[in-house]
């Protein structure tokens, strides 16, 4: 699986598509949910992990009797997360299905894996390994319904499946937005209407005259009235007694 020049063997058609900082620290314990008779505590202070189109790959720094270097299948992977504390450097953590022969402990169903990413790039990698592992994920679903592989998903090859990329993010904000076209009516002539006027009549009764706004008049003849108006003489011999009482003053 190693070479002292190029690092890693790849298999078959395997592609490197990320590889993390150098300073990545490395955990492999017995989760807490899943105790075993013999627990299980790997560690490495520090070296870099990569993320092939078939596994996860991670060589130590420095190699110890205990670890020279880790691998496990993308989709013997599950519950991955990103756990960001106050203090400290990102954690990237998941659960390993280990497999038979794999140099752990046989009597483990489950082993927990915790990656510490001092240099940073905890979601970038987990970003990655979850667009892997979904493409994957679809593939071998796609192999079971047409009954090429068992419901186990035993023999199948995922080496040759294609990952494309994701399309680059676009910020909304870049993108012109339509403004809006404000249209103005033409104003529309409104005819007016006519106005209901009345005068009064030689018979004592109002009728209504229809005359347009602003159009022509027609002269009516002055016809005087046949009789005086009200309180006409009243008026009269008021004047006539104020104008004897006046000259009664002045002769005195």
């Amino acid at each position: 699986m190693l070479d002292e020049r190029k690092g890693f063997v790849p298999l078959p058609r395997e592609r490197i598509l990320f590889t993390s900082p150098p300073r990545t620290a490395l955990a492999l314990q017995t989760p807490n949910s899943y105790p075993g008779k013999t627990p299980v505590s790997i560690n490495s202070l520090g070296g870099v992990a990569y993320l092939t189109n078939q596994r996860l790959v991670y060589l130590p720094t420095t190699s110890t009797p205990q670890l020279q270097s880790f691998s496990a299948p993308i989709l013997n992977i599950q519950d991955s997360h990103v756990s960001a504390p106050f203090f400290g450097p990102n954690v990237w953590t998941a659960i390993l299905q280990p497999v038979t022969g794999g140099g752990l402990p046989p009597n483990h169903a489950f082993v927990e894996i915790k990656m510490t990413f001092k240099d940073g790039g905890a979601f970038d990698f987990h970003s990655s390994f979850e667009r892997i592992k979904e493409t994957l994920s679809q593939a071998l679903e796609s192999a079971r319904e047409s009954g090429r592989v068992p419901s186990q998903g035993q023999g199948v090859d995922l080496s040759g499946v294609h990952l494309d990329q994701l399309p680059a993010y676009e910020d909304i904000g870049s993108t012109p937005v339509a403004q809006p076209t404000t249209v103005i009516q033409q104003p529309v002539p409104i005819t007016p209407p006519r106005a209901h006027q009345s005068r009064p009549a030689n018979t004592g009764q109002f009728q209504p005259l229809e005359t347009p706004i602003g159009g022509p008049t027609t002269a009516q003849p002055f016809e005087p009235p046949n009789e005086p108006p009200p309180g006409y003489e009243e008026a009269q011999q008021s004047s006539v007694v104020d104008n004897l009482e006046e000259s009664i003053r002045r002769s005195r």
